[in-house]
C-alpha cells in the first residue's frame, strides 16, 4: 500500500471525497427521516391505546409532545437533506466542473430529478402527509382531551401551550415545503 504525498492530492480529489461523504450523510439522514414518520405513528398509536385502556383522557396530552419532538427532528433532518442537495448543485458541482473543464453539469442527478413534472405534486402531497401526521393527529388528540371530563384548568393551559407549539411546527413545515 502506497502512501499518498501532497503532490498526489488534488483539489478535484478532495472535492470528490467531500461529495462521497456528504452523499453518505444525506443517505443516512433520508433513512432516519423516513423512519421517524413510522416511529411517530407507532408512538402516537401506543399513547392512544394506553389512554383508551386506562380510561385517562389526560394521557392524550402525550401525543402532541411525541409529535412535536419527532416532528421537529423530522423537519431538521429534511432541511439538512435539502441543504446537502443545494450545496452539491450550487457549490460543489460548479467548482469541480471548473477544475475539470467538464462540458455540462457535474453531478447531473442533483438537478435532473428536480425537473420532474410531478415533483410539485409530490412535494405538496408529502407536505400534506407531514401536516396530517405531525399537526392534525395531535390536534385530534387535543380536541378529544378538551371534550373529556379530565379537562382541568392546569391541563387545559398545558394543552393550549402545546397547540401554540404545534402551530409553530406547522408553520415551519409549510415554510420548508417551498424548497
Amino acid at each position: 500500500m502506497s502512501v499518498a504525498t501532497t503532490d498526489d492530492v488534488t483539489e478535484s480529489t478532495l472535492l470528490l471525497a467531500e461529495y462521497d461523504c456528504i452523499k453518505e450523510e444525506q443517505k443516512s439522514r433520508i433513512g432516519f427521516r423516513d423512519n421517524l414518520l413510522y416511529f411517530t405513528l407507532a408512538a402516537a398509536t401506543a399513547a392512544v391505546a394506553i389512554t383508551v385502556q386506562s380510561g385517562q383522557p389526560q394521557l392524550l396530552l402525550a401525543v402532541p409532545v411525541i409529535c412535536l419532538v419527532l416532528g421537529w427532528t423530522y423537519l431538521v433532518n429534511d432541511e439538512k437533506i435539502s441543504s446537502i442537495g443545494c450545496y452539491i448543485r450550487d457549490q460543489l458541482g460548479p467548482r469541480l466542473g471548473e477544475l475539470t473543464a467538464a462540458h455540462g453539469t457535474v453531478f447531473g442527478w442533483e438537478t435532473y430529478h428536480r425537473d420532474d413534472a410531478s415533483r410539485t405534486t409530490r412535494k405538496r402531497l408529502q407536505t400534506a402527509v407531514d401536516l396530517l401526521t405531525y399537526l392534525a393527529l395531535p390536534m385530534i388528540c387535543l380536541t378529544a382531551f378538551w371534550c373529556s371530563p379530565a379537562a382541568r384548568t392546569l391541563l387545559v393551559v398545558v394543552s393550549l401551550a402545546q397547540t401554540l407549539a404545534l402551530a409553530v411546527l406547522g408553520w415551519q413545515f409549510l415554510r420548508y415545503a417551498e424548497r
